[in-house]
């Protein structure tokens, strides 16, 4: 068995932390597609119910592929303990309704995937809990928001879908005079490029359907934290709603580890080879990309991000109109709401992942008609650029 041994760098443990073996001494991760589990005797399905002898009981509650997924990402993250779940919203979901109650309040920045803000402003109030958005990247704006029943802050650094950067290490000391937990969106940095527990986060989350699976493949997300926490807030959700990921996706989930570091390198380094070309273009109004000088919180990301994301926020000058007839002249990059693939996608997230916005707060975070998401996959990026390029002179 390997466990991610002290000492190992995120190649080594992405190949083999976790890893447990069958009598048969498979190479590769066994896939155990089983609903539930024989026990020897009456007897030992007593103890294994009670908890008195270790197993697995069920597969909605834990599986051996399942937990062989978690311990890598454990790994790879420096968590003690991990459940993973169907989707990266399913994560989201869990990390949030374990461990509130009517009467809590929750802090959250404005700027959030669609989804995770539907969560916040619509779904929380429906069971008594009260929920507060700040502009994440003012530090002032969370200690305001600070109420004497507030129990946890939530947020993305990188956001979804302008890359702005929250200082993290504020919000969890913020956080932390409160007694408040904290809960992070770690998807648009990957595990690779931010530490958050290292920087005192109580709770990581992500769609491992984007850099970990990072193949189109499936779907999956995963909760990550302290294992007294997974015990005493986690572990009953977990297993009495059902969020559980199943064996299958997890199975090629440790395949994508595999790779993760691989493509990672390669996709940050052509988001920034695209982003430095956007800028010195003159059909773009507005480039954010954390790395350049020029992006709004150049200051926090060298305390934060070992290195930049795989995703560019632009702006195209002409609006909607432009932003559209650029996507539409695109025939490498593909128009999808996906991230983190080995193909380059790009969305319009005025009209896609965050249409459900006013226009009013669609403004409060600079997403305007122009506005374009990029992801850069794993094709050359001499290819990726020329594509741009044909793009916005098609635009205009």
């Amino acid at each position: 068995m390997a466990d991610g041994q002290d000492g190992w760098g995120p190649a080594t443990a992405m190949v083999h932390a976790g890893t447990m073996r069958s009598g048969f001494g498979e190479t590769s991760e066994a896939l155990f597609l089983t609903q539930g589990f024989v026990y020897e005797s009456a007897e030992a399905a007593e103890a294994r119910f009670r908890g008195d002898e270790p197993g697995f009981v069920y597969s909605r509650y834990a599986n051996p592929t399942v937990e062989m997924f978690e311990r890598r990402m454990c790994a790879l993250e420096g968590a003690e303990a991990a459940r993973a779940t169907a989707s990266g919203m399913a994560a989201v979901a869990a990390a949030l309704m374990c461990q509130l109650s009517a009467g809590d309040h929750v802090v959250a920045a404005r700027a959030l995937f669609g989804s995770c803000r539907w969560i916040v402003e619509k779904l929380l109030p429906r069971y008594g809990v009260e929920t507060t958005l700040v502009d994440g990247t003012d530090p002032v704006a969370w200690e305001r928001a600070v109420r004497p029943n507030t129990k946890l802050f939530f947020f993305e650094s990188p956001t979804n879908p302008t890359l702005e950067v929250i200082d993290i290490a504020h919000v969890v000391s913020v956080a932390r005079s409160c007694g408040a937990r904290t809960v992070i969106d770690n998807v648009f940095a990957t595990p690779l490029h931010q530490k958050p527990i290292e920087l005192g986060v109580d709770i990581v989350v992500y769609s491992t359907t984007k850099h970990i699976d990072g193949q189109g493949r499936c779907l999956g997300g995963v909760v990550l934290g302290r294992q007294d926490w997974i015990d005493e807030h986690l572990h009953d959700f977990y297993r009495h709603t059902g969020p559980s990921m199943s064996p299958f996706n997890a199975w090629v989930m440790l395949k994508g580890l595999e790779t993760l570091p691989l493509r990672v390198a390669r996709q940050a380094g052509s988001a920034r080879a695209v982003a430095d070309f956007l800028a010195d273009h003159g059909g773009v109004s507005r480039v954010v990309y954390p790395g350049r000088p020029d992006h709004p919180q150049a200051n926090i990301i060298p305390r934060q991000m070992s290195g930049g994301s795989t995703l560019v926020a632009f702006d195209v000058a002409g609006g909607k109109k432009a932003a559209f007839a650029f996507e539409n002249a695109l025939g490498i990059i593909g128009i999808s709401n996906n991230l983190g693939d080995a193909k380059s996608l790009i969305t319009h997230p005025a009209t896609t992942t965050h249409k459900n916005l006013s226009d009013e707060d669609r403004a409060e975070l600079s997403i305007g008609g122009g506005t374009l998401r990029l992801s850069l996959g794993l094709e050359d990026t001499e290819d990726l650029i020329a594509d741009l390029d044909r793009a916005l002179a098609a635009a205009g």
